[in-house]
Parts: C-alpha cells; sequence; structure tokens
C-alpha cells in the first residue's frame, strides 16, 4: 500500500502545484446567488455550505491535490454543519482529492484515541467497526506531550493515515509560547521539530519524507528555514500564504532542491476570488467558481517560479 505522504506528493506532482484549498466557508462570505436559494435556519447555511463546497472542488479538482476543511466553520452549524463537514470531505476523495481536516485536536490517553477513531481510525460497536469521517491527514495540537499524539501516530500505522502537527504556527501571537527558549538556549518550536522528526521515522514513504508532518508558517521564513534543516524528512503544511501575508518566496524555505517538503494553504485568497481586486472586475458574483480556479492557477504559477 502507498505511503500516505507519497500519495499526496503524487497528487503535487500530477497537478504541478503544492497548493491545498483552505475549505473555511464563513457564512457571509457566500455569494448572495447561493445564500438566497436557501431558508436562514441550521439546515439551510449547512447546505448553502455544501453547494458552495462542491462548486469550489469542481472547478479545481484537477489543479488543486488537496482540501483542508476547517472543523470550526461546520461545528459552529451544528449537526447540519458537521454533516455538511462530511459531504464535504466524502466530496473531494470522489473528485480524487487529498482530504487534511482541520481539528487541531490534542488531548491524552482514551481521548485522544477516541478522536482518532472518529477522523483517522474506526469506530467499533459490538462487533462491527466502522469509519466515520475517514479522511486523509488531520492537523494534532502535541502541546500536552507524546502520549497525546501517539494514539495518532499508531492510527496512522495501522489504517495508512498521516498527521501534521503543529510546531511553528503562522499566527501573530505565535511566539508567546513556540518562541520561548530553554536554558540551554533553544526555542520551543525547535524542540518540537524535533519530536515530529523523531516520531514520524517508522512512516517514512519512497519520497524521502514521512506521513507524520508539520504546521509551519509562511509568516516566519526565517523560523521556517530553521526547520527545514532540522527535520529534513517533515513535511510541512504552510499556512499564512496570501491574506495573512505570507509570500511565494518567504514559503521558497520550506522546501527542497526538488521542489518538494510543503504543501502551502490558501483559504480566503482562494474562496473569496471573485471579491478579490484582481478578479472582481472580470468575473461576476455567479461566476465564484471560476474565479477561484483563476486564482488557483495564478498561485500554482508563482509558487513555482520560486521552488
Amino acid at each position: 500500500m502507498i505511503n500516505q505522504i507519497d500519495r499526496l506528493i503524487e497528487k503535487i506532482k500530477q497537478t504541478k502545484n503544492p497548493t491545498v484549498m483552505g475549505l473555511d466557508p464563513r457564512y457571509e462570505m457566500l455569494p448572495k446567488c447561493v445564500i438566497e436559494k436557501y431558508p436562514q435556519t441550521l439546515e439551510g447555511a449547512a447546505q448553502a455550505i455544501i453547494e458552495y463546497n462542491k462548486a469550489l472542488i469542481d472547478a479545481t479538482y484537477d489543479i488543486i491535490p488537496a482540501v483542508k476543511p476547517q472543523i470550526a466553520f461546520y461545528e459552529m452549524f451544528g449537526i447540519p454543519g458537521m454533516q455538511a463537514f462530511k459531504e464535504t470531505c466524502e466530496y473531494a476523495k470522489e473528485k480524487g482529492m487529498i482530504v487534511i481536516a482541520d481539528i487541531k485536536r490534542g488531548d491524552i490517553g482514551s481521548t485522544a484515541q477516541g478522536y482518532s477513531n472518529a477522523y483517522l481510525g474506526k469506530t467499533k460497536i459490538g462487533d462491527i467497526e466502522q469509519s466515520i469521517f475517514d479522511v486523509d491527514f488531520i492537523t494534532v495540537n502535541p502541546y500536552m506531550g507524546t502520549d497525546c499524539v501517539k494514539p495518532f501516530i499508531d492510527d496512522c500505522k495501522k489504517y495508512n493515515k498521516g498527521l501534521f502537527i503543529l510546531v511553528k504556527t503562522s499566527n501573530p501571537s505565535s511566539g508567546e509560547l513556540q518562541d520561548l527558549k530553554f536554558e540551554n538556549g533553544k526555542e520551543v518550536y525547535k524542540e518540537v521539530a524535533e519530536l515530529v522528526e523523531r516520531w514520524g521515522q517508522e512512516l517514512i514513504g519512497t519520497n524521502g519524507y514521512s506521513s507524520i508532518a508539520a504546521v509551519v508558517g509562511a509568516t516566519y521564513p526565517e523560523q521556517l528555514q530553521q526547520i527545514r534543516e532540522i527535520a529534513p524528512h517533515t513535511y510541512f503544511l504552510i499556512p499564512g500564504y496570501g491574506a495573512q501575508g505570507g509570500t511565494a518566496r518567504d514559503i521558497a524555505y520550506g522546501f527542497d532542491k526538488n521542489g518538494l517538503g510543503g504543501i502551502v494553504n490558501a483559504s480566503r485568497s482562494l474562496m473569496c476570488a471573485y471579491k478579490s481586486e484582481k478578479w472582481k472586475d472580470k468575473f461576476e458574483e455567479k461566476d465564484y467558481a471560476q474565479a477561484t480556479r483563476a486564482e488557483a492557477i495564478r498561485m500554482r504559477e508563482e509558487l513555482n517560479q520560486v521552488i
């Protein structure tokens, strides 16, 4: 069976595009032409989100290798929202895309195992085991240490799945904790990077990278470069491009000489392309999916010029 990170890398090579489209559907940002079709209820909002997500997937599945639905924007709509999350994940997989569920789970023992059962493994009911969300990768918060990560890693081995573990995040205040130094002068994020590299040793694929991967923000290019040196077998999920201020040149530090090593997340810049200065005069609101495709192609070309 092909290693999960190798599946992602093959999709990146196939599409010639190291991009993951974040699916973070804020209700107020959906086009009016979509919102107006449905009642202003939780169920109506969930249906609008599903229609919007499917249209973006249809417009990009041949040029973008992966999607990353952020679960908060589905949970906030309750059970209908979680149904929209599940349907979005299933539809993306049907279209051949890799699904990275951005859930940032992190807890100890049986609680971590429960989360892992829901997204990576299986839930057992009597003699029956069944997959629930069955995504390809999830994001994990390692703050509680090895025993909060181990159940996820074990299921990655058992079910051929992958993790992206938070190492150096793109948000402005990440340094309050992640940049703190130990007595020996080493920063916390470097210690976490070393842990992730070590945790992933048993799941290194044919391309030299492990399915136990890392989240490293584009907004801190110096740290991105340092972490690449610390963790040569660790693939990076790189948020912070576009709306958060990360540039293609910043991102280049996360890649190796072969143009591999990272996948760059873009959420608002892709999902809301139809509203952007670059595209709003070229596409009408009803053509929002085509605007997203145009931005995806532009982003792909920009990234490939520097990596």
